[in-house]
């Protein structure tokens, strides 16, 4: 369903960060090539090592790797790129992308993406309904991004309620859909 097509996937520090594993393999074994790209925190939640295995390609976090000074530009990912999922997408992360603000990879690169983005929100419920996330979500629409609404149950606080990221298997039935659906408009 998804043969050939790139897809960047953006990483930000959430606990729901787990869950992009899941989805990665969900995206490889449809057929899509992923790069990864993750904010610093999101290394504090789950592993560049799992994530780089699952992709088949390197993890890309910094603006050059430290290892040998190769640029990581995020000119040349937002054009390689079909799609760019940020998947979990913090509410810190919402925030400067609805502002602007580019203090990372993940946000340069999608300040730079000429692809059609969809992002998936994951916070505790109190912070999902709070004015200013729901100002973003509405702005990041306004931008036309995609969002894929959060969740209700339960959230790593222990509380009940809507923010929880949408599971894996339900995203990549969202990525497949929305290329079906422009393969139809073209």
């Amino acid at each position: 369903m998804l043969k050939g097509k790139n897809i960047i996937l953006g990483i930000t520090g959430s606990i729901a960060a787990y869950k992009a594993a899941i989805l990665i393999r969900g995206l490889v074994k449809e057929g899509a090539n992923v790069k990864v790209i993750m904010t610093p925190l999101a290394k504090e939640f789950i592993s560049p090592l799992t994530l780089a295995t699952l992709s088949k390609n390197p993890i890309l976090v910094d603006f050059f790797n430290p290892e040998n000074g190769d640029w990581n530009s995020h000119v040349d990912l937002g054009l390689w790129a079909d799609l760019y999922l940020i998947a979990p997408a913090s509410a810190n992360t919402m925030g400067k992308m609805a502002n602007g603000i580019a203090d990372n990879l993940l946000l340069t690169t999608y300040l730079s993406a000429k692809c059609p983005v969809m992002v998936a929100p994951a916070m505790d419920l109190d912070m999902y309904m709070h004015p200013a996330t729901q100002k973003n979500i509405e702005t990041l629409k306004g931008y036309g991004n995609t969002i894929v609404e959060a969740a209700s149950g339960e959230l790593a606080s222990g509380l009940i309620g809507k923010g929880r990221m949408e599971e894996p298997e339900v995203i990549v039935s969202k990525v497949i859909e929305f290329f079906n659906s422009n393969k139809k408009k073209n």
